[in-house]
């Protein structure tokens, strides 16, 4: 609803100088209607849509208002769509429709219907979903707002664009293409006509309703209620200049349209977009139709110092959604984040429950949530921990496969010794590790167990053995004793007992107490002993159980290691 219209004559042109403009088989709007009818959908049903501009990469965001849109359409039996906003073609970027594709896959964000470059197969009738190819659809609908007078042909220039915005800035008025500074908005139809003739290139505008000064905008939002806003008095481009092809309308005219084709019912999208409610609102009016419910989400944040900001693109790598996929974050770890940002009621259940439980726009907040990756990374550690260890390296072997191909090399190698890898100290035990947040972490934690990812440790004089104070010469002794002695015991304690007695055999102090006591009389305790074993067999003073890694890796692979260091 809008306060303070006024309802002055306009000029109109003649019919016939309309229909000139465009192809004379252009079908009329009936014929689209007809050709789209309202959808068979039961009662309460939504049709919803994420609508992606192929200008960049896709950011979380997106995922985030998409993963929404997804649980609002299936909760009530509707229909999801995605469709591909390209109508700014000197912006698109190569490759991006291919992320889109990428993005929706990874995270299980399938759309009903959608173009086939994003998903094949999901033609719903309702289609084609990529606005550039829907060209006739839009022209069929502005020659019908020029035949009404609700839209004119204009030709002004970009100088004289930019004069008008200069001499607006220096009068400290609103700056804009509206009435009263629009030079074609009431030019009589012979001097629109004259101008047609010399070939002059227009572009087709809107012509937004005269209002008085001052004059509001009143709306609902299904998430944040009663909104109020400037009402919108600039007369928008709709269709992009004539001497362009294909003639390609703007956003705002091109999704009036394809909602209203497409049977859109709720709009769901970023909160940026609450500006452009007033202006949307009357062009669904002078199209003549009805118009759908809006929910604007508020937009995932990042704190910093002293605050917090929206995520930002050009800032923030956690911003993009190849991030995540690159990093090998798992999907569903991320969604139960994500939907518990949504909803903080999800946040509270059991991940598996979580990810079927409906979104609920009236438990959105409006205020944007903070993306913390130390909370999705404690998140997404405790559902690895969850997975079967056959599990884990199937979603490892899948991801490395594009990421990492010398990791799935390896895991294809010797798949057993994989799965053994994975089950150390997380089969079987009270608190499994939980030293995997992501699959590109399993270089840095198991890559050890794999010959073809570890180097091995070759000098006595390694930083790593000179970090325990133990002197290189006995480092050499010591790992040569064991691997002429070694004794591949199942029993862990056994095991452990060889260790201690090569630790005693070589003079070193049964407990770092003792040492303690008498440090000269040592070259270390049974703790330095034990690094030098660890450092060899692993790389890193830190490892999980030590027996564990000895009997995964298996007796000859120990020995070699052993003997490799000089």
């Amino acid at each position: 609803m809008t306060s303070g219209t006024t309802t002055p004559v306009h000029p109109v042109l003649p019919r016939k100088v309309v229909d000139s403009l465009f192809p004379a088989d252009l079908p009329e709007v009936e014929h689209w209607e007809s050709l789209y009818p309202p959808r068979t959908l039961p009662d309460g049903a939504h049709v919803t849509r994420f609508a992606p501009s192929p200008t960049g990469y896709v950011h979380i965001g997106g995922v985030y208002t998409a993963m929404i849109c997804q649980s609002v359409s299936r909760e009530s039996d509707g229909v999801f769509i995605t469709r591909v906003e390209d109508t700014d073609t000197a912006r698109e970027v190569a490759g991006a429709l291919e992320q889109f594709a990428r993005a929706f896959d990874y995270f299980g964000l399938h759309p009903d219907e959608t173009d086939p470059a994003v998903e094949p197969g999901k033609d719903g009738g309702y289609g084609p979903y990529r606005q550039s190819q829907r060209e006739r659809i839009y022209a069929s609908h502005a020659r019908e707002l020029l035949r009404q007078g609700r839209a004119y042909v204009d030709f002004a220039t970009k100088q004289q664009l930019a004069d008008i915005t200069a001499r607006q800035q220096a009068a400290k008025i609103a700056p804009g293409y509206y009435a009263g500074w629009s030079l074609w908005r009431d030019r009589p139809a012979e001097d629109v006509v004259a101008e047609l003739e010399a070939g002059t290139p227009y572009v087709v505008r809107f012509r937004a309703p005269d209002l008085e000064p001052g004059a509001r905008t009143v709306w609902t939002d299904v998430i944040r209620g009663r909104l109020e806003h400037e009402a919108n008095r600039n007369d928008v481009v709709i269709l992009k200049s004539s001497d362009t092809s294909p003639r390609l309308p703007t956003y705002h005219f091109a999704h009036a349209v394809d909602d209203h084709l497409m049977r859109v019912d709720l709009v769901i999208r970023a909160e940026e977009w609450i500006s452009s409610v007033p202006l949307h609102l009357q062009l669904f009016d002078a199209l003549g139709f009805e118009t759908p419910a809006y929910a604007h989400i508020a937009p995932l944040m990042k704190q910093i110092p002293g605050g917090k900001r929206k995520l930002s693109k050009r800032k923030d790598v956690e911003a993009g959604v190849d991030f995540y996929i690159e990093q090998g974050y798992p999907a569903a770890g991320v969604l139960y984040y994500l939907r518990g940002l949504a909803n903080g009621r999800l946040a509270e259940l059991p991940l598996p429950e979580a990810l079927v439980a409906p979104i609920r726009l009236e438990d959105c907040g409006v205020a944007g949530p903070l993306v913390d990756l130390v909370k999705l990374e404690d998140i997404t550690a405790d559902h690895i921990a969850t997975l079967s260890s056959e599990e884990v390296v199937d979603a490892v072997r899948t991801w490395a496969t594009t990421y990492d191909p010398q990791v799935a090399q390896a895991l294809d190698a010797d798949r057993e010794l994989a799965v053994r890898a994975v089950s150390v100290e997380r089969v079987g035990v009270e608190n499994p590790r939980k030293d995997l947040h992501k699959w590109s972490d399993f270089r840095t934690a198991y890559g050890f167990f794999f010959p073809q990812l570890f180097e091995p440790v070759t000098d006595a004089a390694d930083e790593r053995f000179a970090g325990l104070g133990v002197d290189a010469d006995v480092v050499r002794l010591v790992l040569a004793d064991l691997a002429d002695t070694y004794r591949p015991d199942g029993d862990a304690d056994a095991w452990f007992a060889q260790i201690r007695e090569l630790a005693a055999r070589h003079g070193f102090a049964s407990s770092a107490k003792e040492l303690k006591k008498n440090p000269q009389a040592y070259p270390g305790s049974i703790r330095e002993a034990s690094q030098i074993v660890r450092i060899t067999l692993t790389g890193s003073t830190r490892s999980p159980n030590l027996h564990d890694v000895a009997m995964t890796l298996g007796p000859d692979e120990v020995v070699r290691r052993l003997r490799s260091v000089r």
